[in-house]
């Protein structure tokens, strides 16, 4: 049977989303039902209502649960919220702020009643904060599942460093909401939505983009941009940095519909708005020509796709390794010894890029909340993931988000194009010419519950192998060697190759992920060895 993926949606793949808001309300949850508990992952608590897994006494108990949180952590200032477009983001924004107000929490909304992208949020706490030193801090709440498919819903935390909350904090709020849902909410304090400050979260981001974008040569430069918001939230967001820089900046796609009717199905037949993807990016694809550069959002515009005329969409990876070298070569009021940072499932190419440069290179475990402390204090002043997120520090190295920022990532090719007048497609090949060609996959592997729970906690001892595709084992890693934090995995490297296998949180496979300098079959000999390796330290 042919695969769809890369099609575009039938109507049969559209969600009933009347539906999807009926279940977010009618159904109940059980917190004795692994699947209907509130369980916080790398980036918030996501579900569906239609699995009891996203609904409202979820979001009540959740957002209960928060406002004791920060309290328990001294935090009174005032909460920043925002939602993106997907349909259970609006009913579950409006659950969120009746708690909210019954808690006498002082509350930020967007004044046009807008979508709210991840990074606007993240900016305006950190913004907030630094100029109101010695006043109680704010932190914030974006409701969203970011790239997952439309019947989703997602809720996360981000404490005053403006960055996604910890796994202590994340642990304590989920604790508690699953406490509050099996009392029957019982302590969930709610009122009318009403004395709700307005924030233009849009207006405020995109004035400030100057002091970390080189704005001028953009538009001296007069590149030319296209931006696909892949119907999320950031619509308003490239429609405004047009306007308000007179830039030949075209948004190509300003349709939102939480049906998503207009997208291209990925791998698996699913809408999905994930920017890294080739067949969600397939109807962006068709616009590589017309533009110098063509760039896509997921729904809460936290991470980036990059389509180029020369080289169709950019592998998120070799993007990351491009926008660290030209980085940390025309940003000269970043600290000197301001290190790179990378999850350790990214391409060893950016180490290469690391040891050119004469940076340090910090690599930790996979998500976001790694990189907070180093761009606060902007000892790290990229910090980049595989799978297309990635922020850096303002002009003058100080924070701008402390969350992933597809936005900036995306204006930021435009800057590129502008100063070295190529491509980022062109300078990822001078990249390979000096350090080699990688190519890299992520491919999974059957694994029982129990087998992920030992892979999860698999110490890199564990690996009895001393080669791996004809090479010598040079590391066998459980922890980062840029913090020491667990993997929750493994990652075994040799000169020329590496993978890494890390348990799936939600399926019954573990990932693996792995690169090789050698070429595509030296790249599927490490896989089929990383599964033999993997397979038999769990067995041990």
């Amino acid at each position: 049977m042919t695969s769809r993926a890369g099609t575009y949606a039938q109507e049969s793949d559209l969600i009933d989303d009347e539906a999807v808001v009926r279940a977010y309300y009618e159904l109940k949850p059980d917190a004795s039902i692994p699947a209907q508990r509130v369980v916080f992952g790398t980036s918030g608590h996501r579900g569906s209502s239609l699995d009891t897994a996203f609904n409202e006494d979820h979001i009540a108990a959740c957002t209960q649960a928060i406002v004791e949180y920060r309290e328990t952590q001294g935090t009174t200032g005032p909460l920043f919220i925002g939602a993106d477009t997907h349909v259970l983001s609006g009913p579950a924004m409006t659950t969120a702020l009746e708690v909210l107000i019954g808690n006498q929490v002082e509350v930020y909304t967007d004044a046009h009643d807008d979508y709210v992208p991840t990074p606007a949020v993240s900016h305006a706490i950190i913004k907030y904060n630094r100029e109101h030193p010695g006043l109680p801090q704010a932190d914030g709440i974006v409701v969203t599942p970011s790239h997952n498919p439309p019947r989703d819903g997602g809720f996360k935390y981000n404490p005053p460093h403006g960055g996604p909350a910890d796994t202590d904090a994340t642990s304590w709020i989920a604790n508690r909401a699953n406490e509050l849902i099996a009392n029957g909410l019982k302590g969930v304090d709610r009122a009318e939505p009403s004395g709700v400050e307005g924030y233009d979260f849009c207006e405020e981001y995109v004035a400030d983009l100057v002091n970390i974008i080189d704005i001028d040569a953009i538009k001296a430069a007069r590149v030319k941009i296209g931006a696909d918001p892949l119907g999320g939230a950031s619509v308003s967001y490239w429609k405004l940095i047009g306007e308000k820089y007179g830039l030949d900046l075209t948004v190509v796609n300003p349709r939102v519909d939480p049906k998503w009717p207009f997208m291209t199905l990925d791998w698996d037949e699913k809408i999905r708005m994930d920017p890294s993807s080739k067949f969600v990016m397939a109807s962006v694809l068709e616009h590589k020509d017309e533009y110098q550069v063509v760039t896509g959002n997921d729904a809460d515009a936290d991470r980036h796709g990059i389509v180029t005329p020369d080289g169709g969409l950019l592998n998120p990876n070799h993007y990351l390794a491009v926008a660290i070298q030209y980085l940390y070569s025309h940003r000269p009021d970043w600290r000197a010894d301001a290190a790179i940072g990378k999850t350790l499932v990214s391409s060893s190419i950016i180490d290469h890029v690391a040891e050119s440069l004469g940076r340090r290179l910090w690599e930790v475990p996979v998500g976001f909340k790694w990189f907070v402390p180093g761009l606060v204090d902007g000892s790290v002043a990229f910090g980049g993931e595989e799978s297309a997120g990635a922020s850096f520090l303002r002009k003058d190295g100080t924070a701008w988000t402390t969350d992933k920022d597809g936005i900036l990532l995306a204006l930021l090719a435009s800057e590129i194009i502008a100063v070295t007048g190529k491509s980022p497609s062109q300078l990822y090949r001078e990249l390979t010419e000096k350090f080699g060609d990688p190519v890299y996959e992520r491919i999974d592997a059957a694994a029982t519950k129990e087998q992920k729970a030992k892979l999860g906690k698999l110490s890199g001892d564990a690996i009895t192998a001393t080669e791996l595709a004809g090479d010598p084992i040079v590391a066998k890693l459980s922890e980062a060697p840029g913090n020491g934090a667990a993997v929750g995995g493994v990652k075994v490297v040799t000169e020329n190759a590496w993978f890494a296998a890390r348990p799936s949180g939600t399926e019954d496979v573990y990932k693996i992920y792995a690169e090789s300098f050698k070429g595509a079959e030296h790249l599927a000999q490490v896989q089929a060895e990383a599964k033999r390796i993997v397979d038999e330290a769990l067995e041990g």
